[in-house]
């Protein structure tokens, strides 16, 4: 009787060579030679009956059934390293790795004690970190899951809720000492406010404020200084004494503690953003990675 996937080896030589980009590079990775390479390719596009990659003596590229053929063996060796990271996390102690993405404000002030408390409980699991503004494609990018502010956009992403964050305006108190303080929304207007740009859209992300009378107001900052890209710069330029900016109450709380910051129109809270974890529905999670979404969703329990 054959084996009927005696061809993983080809399978895994195909990934490698589109990750590196050329068969060189590929043999080098993978202690062998471009011919040895080619061979194995040319073997898979025979036993698939299409052509896989275009080869020229300058570059490579992917054909269309290549693309589709690449995206769902990605995911078929994503599935055997959970079965994997599974079976060891069984054999006693829970073990394995997650790779989790997460944006700057929460990488920064939010996740590193949490972290510190789950690797206490599980000493075993590594976590391989990225923290980036980013939205990592989990699937492409081979992420276990992903932190995500604010609503979520419908996909096919599955989603748990982990909190909602209040929202604070900020300024260093040099700030408020040379323009003085706005003491409603409407003299906002008159202040250097310090806008943050969606790189997604282009857009001023507005900022959301409650009234007097409790009606939710969403105001888009003017300033002559607009940043895009990492939204902790909004903070460092307003500790600067460049303007007021709005931020997470969780950042906000350790800078006014610290005299480096002081809140502005208290009385315009209220407004907070969802916080939630995310993952592929068609992703079989490891026992570590299920056990990162428990501790975050509920960090107290035992």
């Amino acid at each position: 009787m054959s084996r009927r996937f005696d061809h993983l080896g080809d399978v895994e030589t195909f990934i490698t060579v589109v990750d590196k980009g050329s068969l060189t590079a590929a043999a080098i990775a993978l202690a062998t030679t471009a011919s040895v390479l080619s061979r194995a390719i040319s073997r898979l596009e025979t036993r698939l009956g299409a052509q896989l990659l275009r080869r020229t003596t300058r570059r490579l590229s992917l054909t269309e059934p290549g693309r589709l053929y690449l995206e769902q063996a990605r995911q078929a060796f994503v599935l055997i390293e959970d079965a994997e990271r599974g079976m060891r996390g069984t054999a006693g102690e829970l073990a394995g790795r997650v790779r989790l993405s997460v944006p700057t404000t929460y990488g920064h002030h939010r996740l590193p004690s949490l972290l510190s408390r789950f690797s206490q409980r599980y000493p075993k699991v590594g976590i391989d970190l990225s923290i980036t503004n980013r939205n990592v494609d989990l699937a492409a990018e081979g992420y276990d899951l992903a932190i995500r502010l604010g609503p979520l956009p419908d996909s096919r992403l599955v989603s748990r809720h982990l909190e909602d964050v209040a929202l604070c305006l900020l300024a260093a108190p040099a700030y408020g000492a040379l323009a003085g303080m706005p003491t409603d929304i409407e003299a906002l207007a008159r202040h250097a406010c310090l806008p943050f740009v969606m790189p997604s859209t282009g857009r001023i992300s507005p900022w959301m404020l409650r009234d007097d009378k409790g009606k939710d107001i969403d105001w888009a900052p003017q300033a002559g200084v607009r940043l895009s890209d990492d939204v902790l710069g909004v903070v460092s330029l307003a500790l600067a004494g460049l303007g007021i900016c709005q931020t997470f109450d969780f950042i906000g709380r350790d800078l006014i503690a610290q005299g480096r910051a002081v809140e502005v129109l208290p009385q315009a809270r209220g407004r907070s953003r969802p916080i939630s974890v995310i993952y592929a529905p068609h992703r079989q999670l490891s026992a570590a990675a299920r056990a990162l979404i428990d501790f975050l969703v509920d960090p107290n329990a035992d």
